[in-house]
């Protein structure tokens, strides 16, 4: 095997990074259902909105909006958009390897430092999507009771996930292209519901689908499944609407060399999600 020089050590730094960024945009599923922004500090400060239409104060005997058939002459109703301020800091999600010897690099360096690379990287996008999902499942308004869980025998998925989607659609939010985040379990659940228990009410359900064992679009929303979700507690939300990933430092992978030892890789994130509509989601509590 040929001698390395300092050239061909830079070039592999920045390979390593490479390889880094494309095993994170994999795993990072929770990141493309938010906005995603930047910012040049670790503090960040925002206003969510808690209303929808405005709609001016009833009071008692009134039977339709004051902002509709207001009497000629008459003062026009006051209102006004509602905000709540909010302060985070960023977080950081960091880990490295053990050092990597200088001798087992030299038998079969690609092997090991691209499987390294692989779960350092994964590691930390994997403690990204729970924190996201963590967010999400925690500070959302609007939320509802599923009877049991969705594996109890009184469950009717179907109806929580209408229910969800008219909630939010209730607070004028579009609900046309809606995301369930969802434990495998729940999944699981969902789709014995569909297939087992309404399969002869639902028959393509029991038929072509049950062929390659993933439902991708159910009523209007985009089921996602990943072990990050909590049991019992599936999120229903509007994408690139809910929230915004605001990132400080993007997933970042560099080598730490040790002459005559070995290598070590590091890999590491900043950022934070914040709710920026909690009215655009909905959370489904099992009783």
């Amino acid at each position: 095997m040929a001698a390395e020089t300092s050239g061909q050590s830079t070039t592999r730094g920045i390979n390593i990074q490479e390889t880094a960024v494309g095993f994170a945009d994999e795993a990072n599923i929770f990141k493309q259902f938010l906005v995603n922004s930047t910012t040049s500090a670790r503090t960040i400060r925002y206003w969510a909105k808690t209303s929808g239409f405005l709609t001016g104060t009833t009071t008692t005997g009134m039977t339709t909006s004051p902002i509709a058939n207001v009497a000629a002459g008459a003062l026009p109703t006051v209102a006004e958009d509602s905000w709540t301020r909010y302060e985070v800091e960023v977080r950081k999600y960091f880990i490295e390897s053990p050092w990597l010897t200088m001798e087992d690099l030299r038998d079969s360096p690609l092997s090991i430092l691209a499987t390294n690379v692989r779960s350092l990287t994964r590691a930390v996008a994997n403690q990204v999507d729970a924190r996201i999902y963590a967010v999400l499942s925690g500070s959302l308004l609007l939320s509802g009771s599923v009877m049991g869980g969705w594996s109890a025998a009184t469950a009717n998925p179907i109806l929580d996930i209408l229910s969800g989607s008219a909630v939010i659609r209730g607070q004028s939010y579009d609900i046309s292209n809606l995301a369930v985040l969802m434990h495998q379990n729940d999944y699981k659940s969902l789709m014995n519901f569909i297939i087992v228990t309404k399969g002869s009410s639902i028959p393509q359900y029991a038929s072509n689908k049950v062929e390659n064992g993933v439902l991708l679009n159910f009523m209007g929303c985009r089921i996602v499944v990943s072990n990050n979700c909590t049991a019992g507690i599936p999120v229903m939300l509007v994408p690139q609407t809910v929230g915004t990933w605001f990132s400080f430092v993007p997933i970042t992978a560099v080598t730490k060399e040790e002459e005559g030892i070995g290598t070590k890789i590091r890999v590491w994130e900043e950022g934070e999600v914040v709710l920026t509509n909690p009215n655009a989601g909905f959370v489904m509590k099992g009783a």
